[in-house]
């Protein structure tokens, strides 16, 4: 099976706000030749956890066939939902938290679902910021991808208000 790794940053500027996510994924090639490919977007109006989700789900969507992989993310809310079973304990109760409210995001996290069962994923936490190349690239992906959407929100309330005053 195909060996992976892959970085995910995401971010957003106020809660919600504009935001992003970066992505970089590594892997070798049958000829033995190493490939990197990066991955970023911006939405409008989202909060940093989304993002944080969508890198890695777009990330694992990436990938065309079953692959092990080795995901490094500095999101504890991602890493932890994983490595300390809280996602299990969500399908088990139905999709709910302990005080029986829907568990946010969960639209995400179904669609997560099946690429964990697609693919055999081991996630990593990093801290952010740490000096990591692959993952302070991710955030630069990510920020540059929010400060797009900002920018695309400020553009259009300017166009608004010159519309208004005409």
């Amino acid at each position: 099976m195909k060996q992976v790794t892959i970085y995910t940053d995401g971010s957003a500027r106020g809660n919600p706000g504009p935001g992003g996510y970066g992505i970089v994924m590594l892997h070798e090639a049958a000829d033995g030749i190493s490939h990197k490919k990066e991955l970023s977007q911006g939405y409008r109006l989202t909060t940093n956890n989304r993002m944080e989700l969508l890198a890695v789900i777009v990330g694992l969507e990436a990938l065309r066939m079953p692959c092990d992989v080795v995901l490094y993310s500095d999101s504890q809310y991602v890493v932890k939902a994983i490595a300390d079973r809280w996602l299990d304990g969500w399908v088990a109760r139905g999709w709910k938290t302990a005080g029986k409210k829907p568990v946010k995001n969960i639209d995400l996290w179904q669609r997560l679902m099946p690429l964990l069962a697609r693919h055999h994923v081991d996630f990593r936490w990093v801290r952010g910021h740490a000096g990591n190349d692959y993952n302070e690239r991710c955030d630069e992906l990510a920020t540059r991808a929010a400060d797009d959407a900002a920018t695309q929100i400020a553009d259009e309330k300017f166009e608004a208000i010159y519309k208004s005053a005409q």
